[in-house]
């Protein structure tokens, strides 16, 4: 779909209202991780650059329609100016004062907006009195898409609308991913349970040409096959769903890579004995935590002829070494692969993420999306209302 940008907008002496997702981890009122608010910097530079007057709207937490001071946007002023290199005006009540005696130059930050019960609720009055406070509407906040509250979906019908440069290179690589890839395209999706992925892998199958299953996941998957997995984290009662969405990929086309060869222990623990094993060859004592070097030797190579990577969620029990050794590999591959120019690596969801950073390799894939609910129901193929709306 198409949707317009800064670039599409007169901005000149205009209140930009804009969108942006500032849920960053605050420890005793500190940001510990303001990749967020970075990322969100160039939307505003951008905007005051053009002339136009930003006033930043975001949620914080889950405040579920009350005040809640803990989860005030007021604790993330600091960071946000850090990140911005200049002050920020932050208004908790008396809006419309407020904008009206904006300068030029002049950033202005919002309360939380879920702090109203009209946020959650798409209510359309909350919607009409956030449209008063300004002239253009920019929804940087991809993260927050997969939502249809008042300030991601309602707003964006009630004033001229476009997508900030997050958004846009998030909607673009996306695109690139899944829209209008260039094959072979190749998904890697990993973790702990089939039941939270159903949608996701009934998606894919159809969508793509080599899809690895890996993590807790692939465990259900085998066993699903009338293979012993132990001790394992198992979900045995989606076999049939699983034995499904093997026969879908099969009529599809779609080859499923699931373990060659499995790292197993008797404990789940840093350093715990481990030892390699056929998938069929799981003790009844002991868990299957990782994928064992056949695996990821195979991985590597359909690697090799692919030209497009979607990749959610690790291979392994990677929090905890050795367990880390096939996401490490196969992610280290991946951003080798892209930096030589011959794969487009597309990654996201919040343990992906931590996977990626933990291998090294989470600079070089082409993009890494922070957006994790948002990013996950678009690779499901649904219809994102924050996204739909900007159309």
């Amino acid at each position: 779909m198409a949707w317009k940008t800064l670039d599409d907008m007169d901005l000149a002496g205009k209140r930009v209202l804009l969108r942006v997702d500032i849920n960053v981890p605050v420890e005793n009122g500190v940001v510990t991780d303001a990749t967020r608010i970075d990322r969100i910097v160039p939307s505003v530079r951008d905007i005051l650059a053009a002339g136009g007057k930003p006033i930043l709207m975001a949620h914080f937490d889950r405040p579920k329609g009350k005040v809640v001071p803990e989860m005030s946007l007021r604790q993330v002023v600091g960071a946000l100016e850090a990140a911005l290199g200049q002050s920020v005006t932050f208004v908790d009540g008396a809006y419309g004062e407020a904008v009206a005696a904006m300068a030029p130059g002049e950033v202005m930050l919002l309360e939380n907006l879920r702090f109203n019960p009209g946020e959650e609720k798409n209510d359309a009055d909350f919607a009409a009195r956030l449209a008063s406070l300004g002239d253009i509407y920019c929804n940087d906040a991809f993260s927050a898409a997969h939502r249809a509250h008042a300030s991601t979906e309602a707003l964006a019908h009630l004033l001229p609308a476009c997508a900030g440069r997050l958004m846009a290179e998030e909607l673009g690589a996306l695109e690139r991913a899944l829209g209008t890839p260039d094959r072979p395209v190749m998904a890697v999706v990993g973790g702990a349970k089939v039941s939270t992925k159903l949608d996701l892998l009934g998606n894919l199958v159809g969508r793509v040409d080599h899809l690895v299953i890996g993590g807790g996941m692939a465990n259900t998957f085998l066993a699903a096959q009338g293979i012993g997995v132990g001790k394992s984290l198992c979900e045995h009662d989606l076999a049939d769903t699983a034995r499904d969405i093997l026969a879908k990929a099969k009529v599809a086309g779609c080859e499923v890579i699931l373990p060659r060869d499995i790292v197993v222990a008797r404990e789940f623990k840093a350093g715990a004995a481990s030892e390699t094993l056929a998938p069929d060859a799981c003790p009844d004592d002991a868990m299957i935590l990782d994928a064992g070097p056949a695996t990821v030797a195979y991985i590597a190579q359909v690697m090799e002829g692919a030209k497009t990577l979607v990749w959610n969620g690790p291979l392994g029990a990677f929090e905890i070494p050795p367990f880390d050794m096939a996401t490490v590999a196969a992610a280290r591959h991946a951003a080798e692969l892209t930096r030589a120019g011959r794969l487009v690596s597309v990654a996201g969801g919040g343990d992906t993420v931590a996977a990626l950073n933990q291998a090294g390799a989470a600079e070089d894939f082409s993009y890494v999306s922070t957006a994790g609910g948002a990013f996950l129901e678009w690779m499901e193929g649904k219809i994102l209302p924050g996204v739909a709306a900007l159309g």
